[in-house]
């Protein structure tokens, strides 16, 4: 059997659609996971890339932190997480953390350093606060490049969330580590397969929420916006 027959023959398996194994059970799981991550790793990126951007200071250490979250290995982070915290969902949700916070932490910087200074100096010669400078001028103009941020996160969490499997818990991750332990290609193939389509749906969700969220004269001065 090829790659396509393996696809074919796990998504035609009623089997697969009802259950506690059940393709939307585990979607759900693997959704779960994906949204705690996404919002505990904004939680930490955004407001220290937001402050840090309009007030042009500590890029050099964000560029550091970025650099070692992203050289961590995510599975021997969850190795070590399990050792030190036992199972459960902790293990899991640092090592994705610490996956995304450095894209959302960095290109938040970056949004908002690249924002036209002209007027940011005539918001502050108006005498606007800081505050106001920066939800009322900055963020607007450098909300595109946030949200490639916070995509860039979210399917990289996507991508990683498997992981939840190796130690007991749920997601697509079930199937591909199921699989594999009984030598079950299909559900190698489909576990993989769901998450490759769930990626792109990440792609899809985040399109839709920057044709809302982004004004349309920032997204005519932004192409990619």
């Amino acid at each position: 059997m090829n790659v396509l027959d393996f696809v074919h023959a796990f998504f035609s398996d009623g089997a697969h659609w009802q259950g506690y194994n059940g393709i939307p059970t585990r979607l759900g799981e693997h959704t779960g996971y994906t949204l705690e991550a996404l919002a505990l790793a904004a939680a930490i990126g955004l407001p220290v890339g937001l402050l840090t951007g309009h007030y042009g200071r500590g890029g050099n250490a964000l560029s550091m932190v970025a650099t070692a979250g992203r050289a961590l290995p995510t599975f021997g982070l969850l190795v070590l997480m399990t050792m030190l915290l036992g199972f459960g969902m902790l293990p899991v949700m640092i090592p994705l953390v610490v996956l995304a916070v450095p894209p959302i932490l960095v290109t938040t910087y970056e949004a908002v350093r690249s924002v036209d200074p002209s007027p940011v100096d005539a918001a502050r010669g108006m005498g606007m606060r800081e505050s106001g400078i920066l939800f009322r001028v900055e963020l607007p103009v450098a909300l595109p490049l946030i949200l490639g941020g916070l995509r860039s996160a979210a399917i990289q969490i996507v991508s990683t969330a498997t992981i939840a499997a190796y130690v007991s818990l749920g997601g697509l991750g079930r199937y591909i580590v199921d699989g594999l332990y009984q030598r079950d290609y299909e559900k190698v193939v489909g576990g993989a397969t769901l998450t490759a389509v769930m990626a792109l749906a990440t792609l899809a969700v985040f399109w839709a929420v920057a044709r809302v969220a982004v004004s349309p004269g920032v997204r005519r001065a932004d192409p990619k916006a």
